[in-house]
């Protein structure tokens, strides 16, 4: 499994910490009661798993289904957990989580036995590091494998901390564990300098955060829609690019649906603004949670407003397909949170997958190691963009016989001339009074 963060300087915005007594980390949790009847059904090895799994589902199966987000705070940094399942029956839902995150920490299990499993062709562990790109001698052998395999899809495992930590008894979570003398600190080597320390706490004050697109137009992919009583419809996302407020009249694609924003909050407080990188919740007036949902996108109906795809053109790269591709296949793409059908329209011309040089025109069919240029077509309303323009809207994941078999980023969208939809009184008044 792995774990995905989300970060905010700790000097940026939000507020100050309550004292300056107050700890430094700060996690919020509910009752450790939770806890102990959690061992009393049986589950006690998901023991402080239970603080991130809310559904009645996930903790009768102990098992994390939906994504769950969670604040503490650092000495230097606002983080937000977004805790995504790794069980693979719940993989869409693990997607919408990765594609919210700035980081994620990769869960290796250290058994013997459960490692090894993680990492085989098919095992989790694999998958789970290609998504999010999309003890003792034990420690070594894992490290060295692990490395093996990011390296291949694209990290480089010099920058990549590797903390050895039991969850269950807090060792190099916080401090430096007697337990394990043996390990004598991790070291990342970037283009900056290095870094090095102990715990895990460590490794992920030394996360650098992206740079924030605040220049960009509103792009706010909806991760779900909430009916609350006494305010109203409250959807929910991340701020990929731009800036959203209130009073800013937003268009959601693909469904053309458009609206005021009057209020905007993040963990039960509330913004004046909301940047990139901030998972929030704000109301919209007169807008049903049956006229939005999940995979839809917000923008700033007056600055480049999100519009439904026609096609797209991409570039992909077949990962683990057991037979070959060809035009008409339409398996799942996740993009952003949309998670639609989209068919293999025609495939334009086969490339070398690192220089990227075409090395044939129009192939019958593609296989796995291959690389491509593809037409894809949508088999329902979708909102993507070039990769170029908005990079979080513009690459995905091909999932299709429960596993992921092609990752890609998008070129170019040919987008729908958008027909008449829904505009609120809130936001014919918002837009009169400017």
């Amino acid at each position: 499994m792995f774990i995905l963060f989300k970060y905010i300087p700790i000097n940026s915005k939000i507020r100050e910490t309550d004292s300056e007594t107050e700890p430094h980390c700060r996690l919020h949790f509910p009752s450790m009661e939770h806890l102990h009847s959690k061992c009393c059904m049986g589950k006690g090895s998901f023991k402080y798993a239970w603080v991130l799994d809310k559904l009645k589902a996930e903790r009768e199966r102990g098992i994390t289904i939906d994504i769950s987000l969670w604040k503490f705070e650092t000495s230097k940094y606002y983080v937000t957990i977004i805790d995504a399942p790794g069980h693979r029956d719940f993989i869409k839902n693990m997607i919408t989580g990765t594609s919210q995150a700035d980081c994620a920490v990769l869960i290796v299990a250290a058994g013997v036995g459960e490692f090894e499993a993680g990492i085989s062709k098919n095992g989790q562990t694999r998958e789970h590091a290609l998504l999010a790109y999309t003890l003792g001698k034990r420690y070594e052998e894992i490290v060295k494998e692990v490395s093996t395999y990011i390296k291949k899809i694209g990290y480089n495992p010099e920058t990549v901390a590797f903390v050895p930590i039991s969850g269950w008894n807090g060792d190099n979570m916080l401090e430096a564990s007697p337990n394990m003398t043996w390990f004598k600190g991790w070291k990342i080597n970037r283009k900056d300098g290095s870094v090095s320390g102990t715990t895990l706490l460590e490794a992920l004050d030394a996360i650098q955060p992206p740079t924030r697109p605040t220049d960009k137009p509103l792009r706010l992919p909806l991760q779900d829609v909430y009916k609350i009583g006494g305010i109203g419809t409250v959807p929910v996302g991340r701020v990929e690019t731009g800036i959203l407020k209130p009073g800013l009249v937003v268009t959601f694609a693909p469904v053309n649906v458009t609206t005021e924003v009057k209020s905007v909050e993040m963990h039960h407080e509330a913004l004046s603004e909301a940047l990139p990188g901030d998972n929030v919740g704000f109301n919209v007036k007169n807008v049903s949670v049956k006229d939005i949902r999940r995979g839809n996108v917000a923008g700033d109906s007056k600055n480049d407003p999100p519009q439904e795809a026609a096609t797209f053109t991409a570039q992909v790269i077949i990962l683990n397909h057991p037979g070959q591709i060809s035009a008409g296949y339409a398996p799942v793409l996740d993009c952003h949170t949309a998670h639609i059908a989209c068919k293999f329209a025609e495939l334009k011309e086969k490339i070398d997958r690192r220089s990227g040089k075409k090395l044939e025109d129009n192939p019958k069919s593609l296989k796995s190691g291959d690389a491509a240029i593809v037409d894809m077509i949508p088999g329902k309303p979708m909102c993507v963009e070039s990769f170029s323009e908005y990079p979080p809207l513009g690459r995905f994941a091909v999932r299709d016989m429960r596993q992921t078999v092609a990752v890609g980023v998008i070129k170019g969208v040919e987008k729908k001339t958008p027909t008449s939809g829904k505009i609120t009184k809130s936001a014919q008044k918002a837009q009169k009074n400017k």
